[in-house]
């Protein structure tokens, strides 16, 4: 039985910190509501659809993209938030948003990027997220960026491991009180996006043929359960089957693991309201110590069978070549930026909006464009 009712230490839209800017609201949706449906509609994620996960696009169809990815981890969110009685909303808002500032060909053209940028303050995909709907789309005729609430850019500014840091990407992050935790909504988004790539980067590492089943069987605890789990449901099926059944049965038993886990964890410190979860100096959602030992088992087969595969080191390795191309080429002549962007560096500097416009671009556009210059 889900919670039908917000519990008293979840966020509530009624009591959100507000926008930056005041806005005359054409209908009475609720507030984190209208984040969800402004962060779908912006250019940024649309342009997620044509952005590697750990696949190039156009490796295949059916791989996950960092548009799908998006989409699982809002999925995933949803679900933990409503099991724990937390607003469903704000989640997903959160977790739609945290990967729109992410470059193309996934990690390896962010890693580029911020080490080509690290005389300019650095480069990090949750920050360049806030950066990009806190400031640089433009749908309103009043204020740059989305305006959106207080809690779903803290949940982006307090999603990256560098919040800590009281200037990073030349921002000024001191407004979102960085000596508080953030709500449990935005907690729960990190081990949300865990959750989604391990299991869907198994399913994408099996299709592809990089993954060999029964080397991820004998040498991953949780996918052996997860088999085994499948056959005494369902008797002998066919292969591919049998790996679709898996994937949905081992997400449900990391959920099930964070939840139990996570309202223990509640309880056991005297959680009542959201100011109790702000000034608690840790995560509050949070893996059973058992799970925790079996993910990273998992994620150390992953990291040794799919993202260090001699074929996704390829793409690695152009990758790289292509993002440094791109920057070098346009800080030599940055009229190659197009104009929206060239007129932007008085006010950033042009390493930065080198950054802005590489990161916003899809792994087509920017093929395309390094094809162009080579």
């Amino acid at each position: 039985m889900f919670n039908k009712k917000l519990a008293k230490f979840a966020a509530k839209s009624s009591n959100s910190k507000g926008r930056l800017y005041p806005e005359k609201m054409k209908d009475n949706r609720f507030e984190f509501e209208r984040d969800r449906d402004r962060i779908i509609h912006s250019k940024a994620f649309r342009k997620l659809e044509y952005k590697t996960q750990v696949f190039i696009v156009h490796a295949g169809d059916s791989y996950r993209t960092r548009l799908t990815h998006s989409l699982e981890v809002a999925q995933i969110a949803r679900g933990i938030a409503r099991r724990i009685g937390l607003n469903e909303d704000l989640a997903e808002a959160i977790a739609l948003a945290h990967d729109v500032g992410h470059t193309p060909f996934g990690h390896n053209g962010e890693y580029k990027l911020n080490e080509l940028m690290q005389k300019y303050g650095g480069f990090e995909h949750n920050l360049q997220s806030f950066r990009i709907l806190s400031e640089l789309e433009k749908r309103y005729p009043d204020f740059n960026g989305l305006n959106l609430t207080f809690e779903t850019l803290e949940g982006l500014v307090k999603h990256s491991s560098q919040y800590d840091n009281p200037n990073p990407m030349g921002m000024h992050l001191d407004f979102f009180e960085l000596d508080k935790s953030p709500t449990l909504e935005a907690q729960l988004i990190d081990l949300a996006d865990e959750i989604a790539y391990n299991n869907h980067d198994i399913d994408d590492g099996l299709e592809s043929g990089l993954i060999n089943f029964d080397d991820l069987y004998e040498n991953v605890t949780l996918w052996r359960e997860a088999v085994n789990k499948v056959k005494k449901f369902y008797g002998e099926i066919e292969k591919k089957i049998l790996i679709f059944r898996a994937v949905s049965f081992l997400i449900s038993k990391f959920i099930e693991d964070l939840v139990e886990t996570t309202l223990d964890k509640i309880k056991k410190n005297k959680i009542e309201t959201l100011e109790d979860v702000r000034n608690f100096k840790e995560n509050l959602v949070q893996f059973s110590v058992d799970m925790q030992k079996k993910n990273k088992e998992l994620k150390n087969f992953l990291y040794n069978n799919l993202y260090t595969h001699p074929q996704v080191m390829q793409m690695k390795i152009k990758a790289e070549k292509v993002i440094e191309t791109l920057f070098y080429s346009i800080k030599k002549y940055p009229k190659l930026l197009p104009y929206e962007y060239y007129k932007n560096i008085d006010k950033y500097s042009l390493e930065r909006v080198i950054a802005d416009y590489i990161a916003d671009m899809t792994d087509r556009s920017a093929l395309l464009l390094y094809e162009k210059l080579k």
